[in-house]
């Protein structure tokens, strides 16, 4: 998401009064240490996270997500008293970076240590220069350290369950494995083959599957910010989708307008598979099962363009 962001997202998100957080603000020592019993408490800043956290810790965290509502954007997300609360108790936070959720920067801020906060994007070791894809969770390997990040973290917190953690995240990171090697098979397959996108949401697990975006960034950068897109840009975009260079196109269903359903509408008429994908992690459904997902019908779509 950009800072200027479509108007049709809701800003806030709908929190559940019934979450209580254990342990002491601050990173303050908690007494867990000498016990090896109770709970972590986490704060996430989305969904993801807090998915991806409860994961790897189980039963021994206690994690509050600040933005579950698949609808409410980042950006302009401003902080409740139930969210202030949460983090005042909160020993590890959990934050994508990258600009993508600076409320949860302002909300730490004098609440927890720089060191007791996990910046995904610094985290990812990716360039997060000018032109950087903030949207980590979809980097497959970034997932990975976040699990070895936090197995050590919850380790540092609960040494007596120290084996857990390192269990559960090593079953995380199978899963993820899993995924990466279906991604190399793609790669194998289709490397160089060209992708377009009508956001850049996705294009870390399209990389990781060899393709290559094709779409003038123009295009991505108006929809990403909830902008017109010119019209000699449409243009330019629903010829490339009639160019036969294109093998999909992974489109942004939280962000659909005029412009992407024309770009949608070129691309079935061109015969080009259209592979769906979502910015954030929809409801009832885990990291793991949702990226899954994506993973088969991206191969699925792959499998079209070549007539398999």
């Amino acid at each position: 998401m950009s800072a200027n962001r479509r108007s049709f997202l809701i800003l806030g998100a709908a929190l559940a009064a019934s979450i209580t957080l254990a342990g002491c603000g601050g990173g303050t020592p908690s007494g867990n240490e000498a016990s090896g019993s109770g709970t972590i408490s986490v704060v996430a800043s989305t969904n993801v996270y807090g998915d991806i956290a409860k994961s790897i810790g189980g039963d021994h965290v206690n994690v509050h997500t600040i933005i579950s509502d698949a609808n409410a954007d980042p950006h302009g997300y401003e902080a409740n008293a139930q969210d202030k609360l949460a983090i005042s108790k909160a020993q590890i936070g959990i934050e994508n970076g990258g600009g993508y959720d600076d409320f949860f920067t302002q909300l730490a801020k004098g609440q927890l240590d720089s060191k007791e906060v996990i910046n995904v994007s610094e985290l990812s070791g990716l360039d997060t220069g000018a032109d950087f894809n903030e949207h980590v969770w979809y980097s497959l390997p970034t997932m990975v350290k976040l699990a070895d990040d936090l197995a050590a973290r919850f380790s540092a917190e609960l040494p007596a369950q120290s084996a857990a953690f390192t269990e559960q995240a090593d079953a995380f990171k199978v899963q993820i494995g899993a995924m990466s090697s279906r991604l190399a098979a793609l790669r194998s397959k289709h490397n160089g083959a060209g992708a377009a996108v009508t956001e850049p949401v996705p294009l870390y697990l399209l990389t990781e599957a060899g393709l290559v975006n094709k779409t003038p960034e123009k295009f991505t950068s108006a929809i990403e910010n909830g902008a017109d897109v010119p019209a000699s840009t449409l243009t330019l975009v629903l010829s490339v989708m009639d160019s036969g260079t294109i093998a999909v196109l992974a489109y942004n269903t939280q962000t659909q307008s005029p412009q992407t359903e024309k770009v949608k509408a070129a691309a079935v008429s061109a015969g080009v598979p259209v592979v769906d994908f979502a910015e954030t992690l929809p409801a009832d459904t885990s990291y793991l099962a949702w990226m899954l997902g994506n993973v088969s019908n991206l191969e699925q779509g792959l499998n079209t363009a070549a007539g398999q």
